[in-house]
């Protein structure tokens, strides 16, 4: 049902668990265990709807934008009056010896985490969104309920020129039931993150924290291909942490995209998956 993992400049923080950098300054949030990672197991924009009528935990709403890096003076770090998040995304880790080259920059306002796994492969336009998705971020705190299309930054990410590919992506949509334990499921969702990885194909893991009124979240996942995605499906983690997650939802909603680069074009284009295969 969903799966994520990565490695970065906060290479030693585990994006599974509560991180706390000095004594609580900074927490980095676990992904929901709701979409740990996105799989291809349900027909396209099924919604399920359990009986259960408690609402689901609400967070109440973080000091700081969660998705943009904090920045601290001697008073916030030494001294904080609230926990600051910091949600970034979850780029799979690179095949051995491919790296991004980057100009030097001090003041980049976000910054990914990467898996400790790392991809057996990747292709040459596959490398170039990798790392063009250093800078993906949503441009509206009403993640939960806006259009996939409308939610992020598809405009900012630039892809050089020549670059023709299609890639699959998919949406998770939920709702957490009030008094669901997570613990089993988080420790099932790490390992299915990183199976999925190993597993090839997966390129990014995003998530967002429940809204402060609605308690409605999103996570998503971008991938090589379709095929990646159903391929995961099989895995033994994965497996086991979808059987823990149907019990943690009120509701949820899977929804499939296509996310494309035309010849010619620098800009990515994103619409509705329809049918047939996605990628390679």
């Amino acid at each position: 049902m969903a799966k994520s993992q990565f490695d970065s400049p906060f290479s030693s923080l585990s994006p599974f668990s509560f991180i706390r950098m000095t004594q609580t300054v900074v927490q980095t949030v676990a992904p929901e265990p709701e979409l740990a990672i996105h799989h291809e197991t349900q027909p396209l924009d099924q919604a399920v709807f359990s009986p259960h009528d408690k609402a689901s935990p609400v967070i109440p709403p973080p000091t700081n934008d969660p998705h943009r890096l904090p920045e601290f003076n001697s008073t916030s770090l030494t001294s904080p009056s609230a926990p600051i998040l910091y949600l970034p995304p979850l780029l799979s880790s690179l095949p051995q010896g491919y790296n991004h080259a980057f100009p030097p920059s001090s003041d980049k306002p976000y910054k990914p985490l990467n898996t400790e796994s790392r991809l057996p492969d990747i292709d040459p336009a596959s490398l170039a969104l990798h790392k063009a998705l250093h800078e993906f971020r949503p441009i509206t705190a009403e993640y939960a309920e806006t259009a996939y299309a409308e939610a992020f930054n598809w405009g900012d990410l630039q892809l050089p020129e020549y670059l023709e590919r299609e890639w699959y992506c998919v949406v998770f949509r939920s709702k957490r039931k009030q008094d669901s334990d997570g613990g089993p499921l988080y420790e099932a969702d790490k390992k299915a993150h990183e199976e999925a990885v190993q597993n090839g194909g997966l390129i990014l893991y995003w998530y967002g924290i429940p809204h402060a009124q609605t308690g409605l979240n999103l996570a998503t996942c971008i991938w090589q291909s379709r095929q990646h995605a159903i391929a995961a499906n099989s895995r033994p983690h994965h497996i086991r942490a979808m059987k823990l997650a149907a019990a943690s939802y009120e509701r949820y909603e899977l929804q499939r995209f296509k996310l494309a680069k035309v010849k010619g074009e620098t800009t990515l284009q994103i619409s509705p998956y329809d049918r047939g295969d996605v990628g390679w």
